[in-house]
């Protein structure tokens, strides 16, 4: 799908290209046009532009990097720092907080227990959930758990709230920008993931031995409608291109990587790519290195009914996804396809 009439005006603001090299660093391929990378100040400034830009991004990519998003920088650096303290804790500790059967919905899940869809090896990670907090007897609490809080962090709960809180702030201006670029009413996407069941996760990824069975993170798609990610300035995060090859995504300090999800592909028939992605294994001087970060997955609400928009079908693009779905029986189709449930 090409850019609507109101965001096929030239771009007033300066698209920044990241140029991606390789699988590995000592290819001779030439350089090959990456993902956009953008100023999310300028949705306020140039909203067409924009969108124009980041909805090209995602349709060839599934990806884009995105600066000035508005998220402090304070906010950032307190979710680490609680983050690593609850990772450092001991083994037998973070193990409390583990819900087996729920699907790693809230809490904790221990290292090498998630795995890509159809992978043989488990991925090298660790990783903590925090969902969103409802009042009591809300409508949604079948679909969202409680929050569990770990007590040995005792700024946990605060850090992480105010994150999230954040990081759903940025995703509804990213979403803003998606309908422009697809033609619908600026506030389209807002009541659809209202109360959505969105999920912070913080991952830790162990230094890694030189003979570990398998990757950090196997070759997935993200289940959810966009991702929003932060602390992927560490090598690892690639992309797989149409040709097989992989690209490395490479944001600079305290930018996010956003990525399209299943459920906005489905939602556009394809339109909007769901990228297969990874993160491999680190070079060697680097194994003896942890690896965090913290990926927003928005998720639309649990009773929204994920249907092709009408926009996005025709006679050359047949709708490859006729039967509708809410998005909590997707959300629960996925988690079985990757071990969670």
């Amino acid at each position: 799908m090409g850019l609507p009439a109101a965001a096929a005006t030239p771009f007033s603001f300066r698209i920044d290209f990241t140029y991606l090299d390789s699988m590995t660093t000592t290819s001779t391929a030439p350089a090959r046009e990456g993902v956009a990378s953008l100023s999310l100040a300028d949705a306020a400034t140039d909203p067409a532009g924009f969108a124009g830009a980041i909805g090209a991004s995602f349709e060839r990519y599934g990806f884009a990097v995105v600066a000035d998003h508005g998220i402090d920088a304070g906010v950032i650096a307190r979710a680490d720092a609680a983050a690593r303290a609850f990772f450092a804790l001991p083994e037998e500790v973070k193990r409390r907080y583990h819900l087996p059967g729920t699907g790693g919905a809230r809490g904790y899940t221990p290292f090498g227990t998630e795995a890509a869809k159809d992978a043989t090896a488990v991925d090298l990670k660790e990783f903590w959930h925090v969902g969103r907090e409802l009042p009591a007897g809300h409508s949604f609490a079948a679909f969202m758990a409680p929050n569990l809080w770990p007590s040995e962090v005792a700024e946990f709960r605060g850090a992480l709230l105010a994150l999230f809180a954040a990081f759903d702030a940025a995703g509804l201006r990213l979403l803003s920008a998606i309908a422009r670029y697809m033609g619908l009413a600026p506030d389209f996407f807002d009541d659809k993931v209202a109360e959505g069941n969105s999920v912070l996760r913080l991952l830790h990824y162990p230094p890694v031995p030189a003979d570990a069975p398998g990757i950090r993170a196997g070759a997935h798609e993200d289940i959810n409608t966009i991702t929003l990610l932060l602390g992927a300035e560490e090598a690892g995060l690639e992309i797989r291109l149409a040709d097989g090859s992989w690209l490395p995504v490479s944001p600079r300090e305290g930018e996010l990587v956003v990525n399209v999800g299943d459920m906005l592909q489905r939602l556009t028939n394809n339109v909007l790519k769901s990228t297969t992605h990874r993160v491999r294994n680190p070079a060697p001087e680097r194994r003896g290195r942890s690896r965090y970060s913290m990926p927003f997955f928005l998720h639309f609400r649990p009773d929204f009914l994920i249907e092709t928009l009408p926009g996005c079908t025709g006679a050359d693009r047949p709708n490859l996804h006729p039967q509708p779905i809410t998005a909590n029986d997707y959300l629960l189709q996925r988690l079985r396809e990757i071990r969670l449930l």
